[in-house]
């Protein structure tokens, strides 16, 4: 799961480092797109999080009619939702491009990216759920060789493309679009072929848990929407800071936008080691394991995630401690952006994987509500109106306004962990 996540996130990354060979704008245009396409597959995945919960659990139980509601409901409801998605971007993607930019020609870019990516978009959603289901059956290879298959294809595709090799027009930031579309539609095929290959006996089970297929996807929808609730609300506080971002210099905004890839990358190791650990909570729940056993297992795991929590940490130091020679051709303010970013991020990894392991731990227990109301209360009575004010109100500069990622971290840790100490996630179900 760790390594999949990083070569997803891998390939923004060398999208953002061939396109900002093309300047500074080039790379805010993408960070705008992203603004707006982030929001949609933020959707996308949140509802692919709580769809893996509920295979988890029905692989937990054994229940082949249970395991196939799920993976259906859970396909159906992404389907709905990023289409919903991509219709909203078609009518309003355009204006909103243009109040983020700093010049119409970074709109421009931005707008053209984005319409690209929309094929993207509806590839990655339908991967998603074959992803999420697999991973909920414990089979999380198969999502990564998919990404080994097509990261080639993207990333050698988006090359050509963006600079017109092999007599190919010469496309920018559209190619790049486009090599991801390409990388996610095979991702899409292979996924699709295994999943009929490993799970064709569940095309042969007839019924629904609740009866009739659509009573059975509201009332999936209905487990679903606090867990993607909270997925969807750190999503949209998220590109609500990037678009606040957008006040900053473009230099400050450019150092933003290429360290947020790097921090999701890097901390894939942390943060999917405390996803996986809510997958088997759930499986375990399923099985009506004893509190001991459970109590257990999330000890060890725990302990092992701070363990993943200082790698990252280093990692994150070899990163900005790079950045000059990955970047070489960025301006000197960038470069000392990025550097003044180092001290929180050897803090931050800490704080964010405990909290980790307590929102998916509750989740998987079906105590949905308690996390999403804590990534409420952070996101949007503190995060984003604080971030708000440092930059609109006090003219901060992007040094102290990333310590904000810190201090979200450590306003959601007493919630989580009164929450977890109280051992109620023990005898909690799922709806």
């Amino acid at each position: 799961m760790a390594l999949r996540a990083a070569m997803m996130f891998s390939i923004v990354i060398i999208d953002l480092y061939l396109v900002s060979s093309l300047g500074e704008e080039a790379v805010a245009a993408i960070g705008i797109a992203t603004v707006i396409s982030g929001m949609v597959l933020g959707i996308s995945f949140a509802f692919a999080n709580a769809m893996q919960i509920k295979v988890a659990q029905a692989f937990g139980t054994g229940d082949p009619l249970q395991l196939k509601t799920a993976f259906y409901c859970g396909m159906i409801i992404n389907l709905l939702l990023v289409v919903s998605g991509i219709i909203i971007i078609i009518f309003t993607g355009k204006p909103l491009l243009d109040l983020m930019a700093h010049s119409p020609a970074i709109a421009d870019g931005a707008a053209g990216y984005l319409w690209a990516f929309c094929f993207a978009l509806l590839f990655e959603a339908l991967s998603g759920a074959f992803t999420s289901h697999f991973n909920g059956c414990g089979r999380t290879r198969l999502a990564f060789y998919s990404f080994m298959i097509s990261a080639p294809v993207n990333i050698g595709s988006s090359i050509v493309l963006i600079f017109g090799l092999y007599g190919f027009p010469e496309m920018g930031l559209v190619g790049a679009a486009i090599g991801s579309a390409l990388g996610a539609l095979l991702r899409l095929f292979y996924l699709a072929m295994m999943f009929y290959r490993t799970h064709a006996l569940l095309l042969n089970e007839s019924g629904w848990m609740q009866g009739t297929l659509r009573a059975s996807v509201v009332h999936q929808f209905h487990f679903s929407w606090p867990i993607a609730a909270t997925f969807v609300s750190m999503t949209m506080a998220n590109q609500a800071c990037m678009a606040i971002y957008a006040n900053l210099s473009v230099f400050q905004f450019a150092a933003m936008t290429l360290v947020t890839p790097w921090i999701r990358f890097a901390g894939q190791l942390s943060y999917t080691w405390t996803q996986a650990t809510g997958i088997i909570v759930a499986q375990l729940l399923g099985k009506s394991l004893s509190v001991e056993a459970l109590d257990e297992f999330l000890s060890r795991a725990w302990r092992w995630a701070f363990v993943a929590a200082g790698g990252v940490a280093m990692v994150y130091a070899v990163i900005i401690i790079s950045t000059q020679w990955i970047y070489a051709d960025l301006a000197e303010e960038t470069r000392l952006a990025l550097l003044s970013f180092l001290p929180v991020l050897l803090l931050l990894p800490f704080p964010r994987v405990s909290n980790a392991i307590c929102g998916n731990v509750l989740r998987a227990a079906g105590d949905t509500k308690s996390s999403m109301n804590i990534h409420l209360i952070a996101n949007w009575l503190f995060m984003v109106p604080v971030t708000a004010v440092a930059i609109l109100v006090f003219d901060l500069s992007v040094t102290w306004v990333f310590a904000l990622f810190l201090a979200e971290e450590l306003v959601k840790f007493p919630l989580f962990h009164r929450r977890i100490w109280k051992k109620e996630w023990h005898t909690l179900k799922a709806g």
